[in-house]
């Protein structure tokens, strides 16, 4: 009777269970431990996820910076008609590698020699040297040994470190040979995955990639017709260290182990072994157990080439110092009730803070690194500006000399054997039939001179845009036959010299573009000022433009034309559909230009008495 009268003092309603409370309280602890523990672990791996996707981000950036500086080199060289050593030195001299970056090393360009172009190159070079301590030397093609092709190192900036280098044939090894063939064959831009000379860092790889160079205004729609006008190419090396240290100094926790691998499958189809690039275990903590670390693995595309990184850091180096005591305090909470909840509930707060903050601050990041990359573009597009500006004057200035000086001293011996041809018609017949000879040999001579000079730079542009488009509607119906219209709308357009040679010279492409791939039978241009614009259209009736030729790999006929407008502040549309032609349509805005001045008038009627009758 005693025990059950306890029983039931034990379990009254009226008197509450302690014990149970105390079970429930714990319990309620116990999960609210567990689940803070999984939060704030969860919480850590995101933020490590975040910034081992940020790094990954970063160095995937840097690759494709340093791949726009080798597609800026190439068109450099594409858009000079001669590149020699100094204008290379100041091209790379005013990218700014050691600021813009930091990870390049050198920029350079190979030269293609055949076997049997050998002996002539080797004894060129050896009489190319400036003469200087740190300058270009005289050099051999190194290895030693005959082989079929060569890609010999001919141009290096910056030379004073790798002035040893000079005359490298980097085709040599197999596998360099291999990428450098594939690349010329397709005209894409290549990296082999070899490691090349690293001379600011003698720790860690430095590796290259590579894009091919072709002659100019020749066919490139085969693999045969690369390879016929296949020139060299142009290279950059850079130093995988300093790259990846860069992006993984935006990172907060510093102690992070990166391994960085190449898979080894080539571009090619063969496969080399799995390469380590890079390995930061000196600067990482490395966590005893496995299941003591953060652990990530993401893909980098290098340019074909697949890289994985390897991300691994301690967690304890993710949790603040209050993170280790937040799973007890939470279990205090839920054992003590609502007070120490609102604290629970304060700390998670102040989490999301956190976390919201950082973001913010790599999102500036982000923007900062967006805004040098459009800098460092814009600087590029100046540089390819001023690059054509100089060709379009040089190719003015040679026009003029050969038109002065040979032009004047043909004819005048025109003058001189025709008088010769005048005198020995009667008495002398055998004299009077080889001046008449002479005398059409000179006429062919500068029949050749004017055209070369119409190539370089049309004569008729000095007498106004109307007259240089008229000439060369001309020309074009003469070349191809087809019905060629002019519209203009005013008779006598004044625009600055620059501004008329930009509507030439894209007159001359369209025209060009419409003869080899158009198809067409019928060509209109108009030409109209007015509201201080000047615009002109070209449209044709062919079978139109796909979509896939505007960024077709080695054209840039139409990206041309349509960097020379924006340069000039203008608007470019160029439209068309399958079979139903294509019109390209530019305006762009001029000032007033005054009346010409004495020297102008000259210069025309000059040019007036000189044109053939």
């Amino acid at each position: 009777m005693a025990a059950l009268f306890a029983q039931k003092q034990l379990f009254s309603p009226s008197k509450p269970v302690w014990w149970a409370g105390v079970l429930l309280s714990l319990g309620v602890g116990a999960l609210c431990y567990v689940m803070v523990y999984k939060t704030i672990e969860h919480d850590a791996a995101e933020r490590f996820t975040q910034q081992a996707r940020n790094a990954q981000y970063n160095i995937t950036s840097r690759i494709n910076a340093y791949t726009d500086v080798l597609r800026g080199t190439a068109s450099f060289f594409d858009a000079s008609d001669r590149v020699d050593r100094a204008s290379f030195h100041r091209y790379v001299n005013g990218l700014g590698l050691g600021a813009q970056f930091p990870a390049l090393d050198n920029i350079n360009f190979t030269q293609y020699v055949s076997d049997a172009q050998r002996d002539a190159f080797e004894r060129q070079a050896a009489h190319s040297g400036d003469g200087q301590p740190d300058g270009y030397p005289n050099f051999t093609i190194k290895p030693a040994g005959r082989r079929a092709e060569y890609s010999v190192l001919t141009m290096i900036e910056p030379i004073a470190p790798y002035r040893h280098r000079l005359g490298i044939d980097i085709g040599a090894r197999e596998q360099a040979a291999r990428a450098i063939a594939l690349a010329r064959d397709t005209g894409k831009l290549i990296a082999s995955g070899m490691p090349i000379e690293n001379t600011r860092n003698s720790q860690g790889w430095a590796l290259a990639m590579r894009l091919p160079l072709y002659r100019k205004d020749v066919p490139l729609n085969d693999v045969e017709q690369r390879r016929a006008a296949y020139i060299g190419s142009v290279g950059i090396g850079f130093s995988v260290p300093r790259l990846v240290r860069a992006a993984m100094d935006q990172m907060q926790v510093r102690e992070v182990h990166l391994m960085l691998y190449d898979d080894g499958k080539n571009a090619d189809g063969s496969v080399s072994p799995l390469t380590l690039l890079y390995d930061n275990s000196a600067s990482a903590r490395h966590a005893a157990r496995r299941d003591d670390q953060f652990a990530i693995v993401l893909p980098l595309d290098f340019n074909g080439r697949l890289w994985s990184a390897h991300f691994s850091a301690p967690k304890t180096v993710w949790y603040s110092r209050f993170d280790a005591f937040l799973p007890w305090l939470a279990m205090a909470c839920g054992f003590v009730g609502s007070l120490l909840f609102y604290l629970l509930f304060h700390t998670l707060s102040s989490s999301r803070m956190r976390a919201i903050k950082m973001a913010k601050a790599m999102t500036k990041e982000l923007r900062d690194s967006q805004a040098k990359l459009q800098l460092s573009h814009h600087k590029l597009r100046q540089l390819a500006a001023h690059a054509d500006q100089i060709k379009e004057q040089e190719r003015k200035r040679i026009a003029r000399e050969i038109h002065d000086d040979l032009g004047q001293n043909l004819l005048v011996l025109r003058i001189d054997a025709d008088l010769l041809a005048s005198r020995t018609r009667q008495n002398h017949p055998r004299l009077h039939a080889r001046a008449r000879s002479t005398l059409t040999q000179i006429d062919s001579t500068i029949k050749s001179v004017r055209h070369i000079i119409n190539d370089l730079r049309p004569t008729v542009l000095d007498l106004g845009l109307n007259a240089a488009v008229e000439w060369q509607i001309a020309q074009f119906r003469q070349r191809s036959g087809m019905v060629c219209e002019l519209i203009e709308h005013q008779s006598d357009i004044r625009i600055d010299d620059r501004c008329a040679t930009a509507f030439f010279r894209v007159l001359q492409e369209s025209l060009s573009n419409i003869l080899q791939h158009a198809r067409a039978s019928l060509v209109r241009v108009e030409l109209c000022q007015g509201g201080g614009m000047l615009s002109m259209t070209i449209s044709d009736n062919g079978v139109g433009l796909r979509a896939s030729s505007r960024n077709k790999v080695g054209s840039f006929g139409l990206v041309g034309i349509e960097e020379r407008i924006s340069l000039l502040g203008g608007h470019c549309a160029i439209t068309g559909g399958h079979n139903a032609g294509t019109t390209v349509t530019i305006s762009v805005p001029v000032d007033y230009v005054p009346p010409p001045g004495a020297d102008d008038y000259q210069l025309a009627t000059r040019l007036a008495a000189d044109a053939p009758a």
